[in-house]
């Protein structure tokens, strides 16, 4: 399976703030066979869309096909509007050992920018083994998708490497892994944002949202607590819905998948870049959501939570914020945790520091909500992974990167490094 596979301030709560539906200022393909949906295929009047591409042997290994070729790619060509880019392939259980490298045009430009990276490891940020999501014949293997800003015009090139020596294929002496079989490139057209809202018109959370704030706090600490000034579950922070970022609901599958409670908090980066500016941070997640959907097979998008590098927080996926969503964010940790991925990327970028009191400020809410002390420890069992085996409990921090869980870069060594910082300010919110 793929998770065995080696890479890539207490206060009330009725004195918490309101889930606005505003976003920051701003200046189609059809579902593969059964993908999730709640309304069958992609139609017109879906806002979004995805182009879908072979990629096609490149030089010499023209002669080979697609079945041996070392190189595969697109030369430059006109393509409809896009602004997010990733690749896909057949055997989400095949990694593409190798390079991925994409240049694009602006629109309506001649202007192409330089070769950019794309994160060819993204198998990690995944339901757990053996669950429905995981196993659904719609998934498919897939890079990090990148944020490219409008675009009209693109060139690829992916190129095979020697697999690292961790690798089951190096271990057991086989040849360098091949490129994966159906590599297409995925050009994603995240559509209109949604209209602005007068902030004045913010709605508050809805009532069964309350009810459920209100349950969970009287859990932790009786009635006598409900009363009381809640102590250690902070401040509901801003959340920007769903609808606030435009989420077309038509895509994810109808149901709802939760956990049993959130015990710790996964902290990733996106890896999409950080050439985007906040106001286009809904069309970002927009593009990333309909790529987990319809690119990668998922049931909707995987992160519980997203934050921007302006200290937005958005909902992700669909259930109930203030609920144990079940995600698909670290393969493996799942069950009763969250996610929260930091729109970016950050080995070499250091996170503003609204992001890491968005960290912080989230955390105290949520993890609170459920009893868990951001500054403490607390045991996972393991669904399978390349640094746990499937049954396995794991002690780890209530507050932990990616890495922590999963052999991987995310959520970036520059962002994991603030998470000392996240966890003391959670915990200080939380008025411990």
């Amino acid at each position: 399976m793929r998770g065995f596979l080696a890479s890539s301030i207490g206060v009330t709560c009725a004195a918490a703030l309101a889930l606005p539906l505003t976003l920051p200022s701003s200046g189609a393909r059809a579902a593969a066979p059964g993908a999730p949906s709640a309304a069958g295929p992609a139609t017109e009047g879906i806002p979004g869309r995805t182009e879908s591409i072979p990629l096609t042997p490149l030089g010499s290994d023209r002669a080979l096909g697609s079945a041996g070729a070392r190189e595969q790619g697109l030369g430059r060509r006109d393509v409809r509007p896009f602004s997010l880019v990733g690749v896909v392939w057949n055997d989400p259980e095949a990694e593409l050992h190798g390079t991925v490298q994409v240049r694009t045009r602006a629109t309506g430009t001649t202007t192409w920018s330089e070769w950019q990276p794309v994160e060819t490891h993204n198998h990690e940020h995944a339901a757990d083994p053996g669950t429905p999501e995981h196993d659904a014949d719609t998934v498919r293997g897939s890079t990090a998708p990148l944020w490219v800003g409008d675009s009209d015009g693109v060139e690829i090139r992916v190129r095979a490497e020697a697999p690292p020596a961790t690798s089951r294929a190096l271990v057991t002496g086989a040849a360098a892994t091949p490129l994966p079989e159906g590599l297409r490139l995925e050009l994603v057209d995240p559509g209109d944002d949604p209209p602005p809202q007068n902030p004045r018109h913010e709605a508050p959370p809805g009532s069964s949202e309350r009810q459920t704030e209100d349950d969970l706090i009287a859990t932790r600490g009786g009635d006598a607590g409900k009363a009381q000034a809640r102590p250690y579950v902070g401040p509901r922070p801003r959340i920007i819905t769903r609808k606030g970022w435009g989420a077309d609901e038509r895509l994810r599958e109808r149901k709802f998948a939760y956990t049993k409670t959130v015990k710790a908090a996964f902290i990733h980066h996106s890896a999409t870049g950080n050439n985007y500016r906040c106001s286009q941070s809904a069309a970002a997640i927009r593009s990333i959501y309909r790529f987990h959907v319809k690119s990668s097979g998922w049931r909707d998008i995987g992160y519980n939570f997203v934050v921007d590098k302006c200290g937005n927080i958005y909902e992700g996926r669909a259930g109930g914020v203030a609920k144990p969503v079940l995600a698909a964010h670290t393969l493996g940790f799942n069950s009763n945790s969250m996610g929260i991925a930091v729109l970016g990327s950050y080995s070499y970028s250091t996170p503003p520091k609204a992001v890491v009191t968005a960290i912080a400020r989230l955390t105290a809410w949520k993890l609170g909500l459920y009893g868990a002390n951001p500054r403490g420890t607390t045991y996972l069992k393991s669904g399978g992974g390349n640094l746990y085996k499937k049954g396995r409990n794991v002690r780890l921090r209530v507050i932990s990167g990616h890495r922590d869980g999963f052999a991987t870069e995310c959520p970036g060594r520059r962002l994991y490094k603030k998470l000392g910082k996240a966890r003391t300010t959670s915990a200080r919110y939380q008025g411990r």
